[in-house]
C-alpha cells in the first residue's frame, strides 16, 4: 500500500484547527443559532462534508471551539496555580492579568455573551458551558483562595461565595467589551485594565490577613 503523501497528511491534520479558527469569529459575531455550517466550511476553505467529517453537528463544533479556546486555558491556569511558589496575592494578580490578555480582550471572550444570549433556546449547550467552563473556573479560584488561607496570607472566608465575587467583575468586563464597547455608544466608556487593576487591589486587600491592631 502506498504511503500517504506528507503534504496531504499535514493538510488533513491541520483541518480541525482551521475549522475551529473559522468558527470562532462567526459564532461570536452572529451567535450560535444564526451561524451556518456552510459559512464555517467556506471560511475554512473546505467542503461542508469535510466539516461534518470532523464535527458531525454544529453543536459538536461549538463545543470544540469552547474546549479549545477556553477550557484548555483554565486547565493550564490550574496547573500554574498548583506549581506556583510565590505569594497568593501575586498569583491572583497574575491570573487576572493573564485572563484579560488571553481570553477577555480576544474574540474568545465573546463566547460567554453567545451562551448568555441563547441559553434559553439551547439549554443543553448552556449546561455544557457550565460543566466545561464555569465550574472549572470557579474551582480554579476556589483553589487559589484556599491556598492563601492555608498559607496564612488570606483571612478565612466563604471560599465558594468569594470565588463568585472574584469572577463577577471579570464577566462584566468581558460582556462590556463584546456589547457596549463594540458599538458607538457614548457615556459608558471605561478602561478595562484600570478596572481589572482596581478589582485585583480590592480583592487582595480585602482578603489579606491583618496584624492585630492594624486597620
Amino acid at each position: 500500500m502506498d504511503t500517504p503523501h506528507p503534504t496531504r497528511r499535514r493538510r488533513k491534520e491541520v483541518r480541525p484547527q482551521q475549522l475551529l479558527d473559522a468558527a470562532l469569529p462567526l459564532f461570536v459575531e452572529k451567535g450560535f443559532a444564526a451561524t451556518r455550517a456552510e459559512e464555517v466550511a467556506r471560511q475554512a476553505g473546505v467542503s461542508k462534508g469535510t466539516l461534518y467529517l470532523y464535527y458531525p453537528s454544529k453543536e459538536d463544533l461549538f463545543k470544540a471551539v469552547v474546549r479549545h479556546n477556553i477550557a484548555a486555558l483554565i486547565g493550564e491556569a490550574g496547573q500554574a496555580v498548583a506549581a506556583a511558589s510565590g505569594s497568593t496575592a501575586e498569583l491572583m494578580q497574575a491570573l487576572l492579568s493573564g485572563w484579560w490578555e488571553r481570553v477577555a480582550q480576544s474574540q474568545v471572550g465573546g463566547l460567554h455573551k453567545v451562551v448568555l444570549a441563547e441559553v434559553r433556546n439551547f439549554p443543553e449547550l448552556a449546561q455544557f458551558y457550565v460543566d466545561e467552563v464555569v465550574r472549572p473556573a470557579r474551582r480554579l479560584f476556589e483553589s487559589m483562595i484556599r491556598r492563601g488561607i492555608e498559607r496564612g496570607e488570606f483571612r478565612r472566608v466563604d471560599v465558594s461565595a468569594t470565588a463568585h465575587a472574584v469572577m463577577a467583575p471579570m464577566i462584566f468586563l468581558m460582556l462590556h467589551k463584546h456589547s457596549f464597547a463594540a458599538c458607538p455608544v457614548q457615556g459608558f466608556e471605561l478602561d478595562p485594565q484600570a478596572v481589572l487593576a482596581a478589582h485585583a487591589d480590592i480583592l487582595v486587600e480585602g482578603l489579606r490577613v491583618r496584624a492585630k491592631g492594624c486597620p
